[in-house]
């Protein structure tokens, strides 16, 4: 039986658009009728995931409760988020959901392990998903390699994450380009761009450093959980 997907959005509002976006467009479909069902709770107003975690700032699972609540309750059959920094969350979220979660995290994992073996590969995100490790434990149980930004380098990813954000046009292309050439110099292979507003940014940028993108990871890994194919 064909399952439904419920997304638990707003964080941000445009990489929630990016990961519906994906998900259709990933699905082998001949007519509008051959796609998967989708809620989506597109919350905005759920505190910033970051801020919790370095700062102690407000914290966002109540909000990001509610969203589980409603998103099960009108008849999604599994969840997916398209917030790497959330998934921080995910354990406390996974105790009061009635209905399973899939992690982009260890879907990510996952996939370096299977494309890349044990080439070690440079993490992009925010500093909560940095400094938290999240990505980190979910790597090392694959035995992946992580080289991760030092604080300059995280500075300059920042400013451009929130940028995208905020809808700003005044990203700097060079400081990012610099930051990967940095990394690649400290052995990193190929790239997680483990914010998902990071892939607005490789398209933008037109970066032709190999990278793999959790937003696409998750969106097949959904498709396939709920009984569809993806579109080779």
């Amino acid at each position: 039986m064909k399952k439904s997907i419920g997304i638990l959005g707003g964080m941000g509002p445009l990489a929630t658009a990016d990961l519906f976006k994906k998900i259709v467009l990933l699905t082998k479909a001949g007519c509008d009728n051959d796609h998967i069902r989708i809620y989506i709770d597109d919350n905005a107003q759920i505190p910033d995931r970051t801020t919790a975690i370095l700062e102690g700032g407000a914290d966002p699972v109540p909000a990001m409760t509610d969203s589980v609540k409603k998103l099960s309750s009108i008849g999604a059959d599994v969840l997916i988020m398209p917030c790497n920094t959330a998934h921080y969350f995910l354990p406390r979220l996974k105790e009061v959901s009635p209905i399973p979660f899939i992690s982009m995290l260890e879907e990510t994992a996952r996939t370096c392990r299977e494309s890349h073996g044990d080439t070690p590969v440079g993490l992009l995100g925010t500093t909560g998903t940095i400094r938290s490790g999240i990505y980190h434990k979910a790597l090392e149980e694959q035995g992946v390699p992580c080289i991760a930004p030092d604080e300059e380098q995280q500075k300059v990813l920042m400013e451009l994450i929130y940028g995208v954000k905020s809808g700003s046009e005044n990203l700097d292309e060079a400081a990012f380009r610099k930051v990967l050439q940095q990394m690649k110099e400290k052995g990193a292979g190929y790239f997680i761009l483990g914010c998902t507003e990071l892939p607005i940014l490789q398209e933008l940028f037109h970066l032709e450093e190999e990278c793999v993108d959790p937003t696409t990871v998750l969106a097949k890994a959904a498709i396939t959980y709920c009984g569809y194919q993806v579109k080779e």
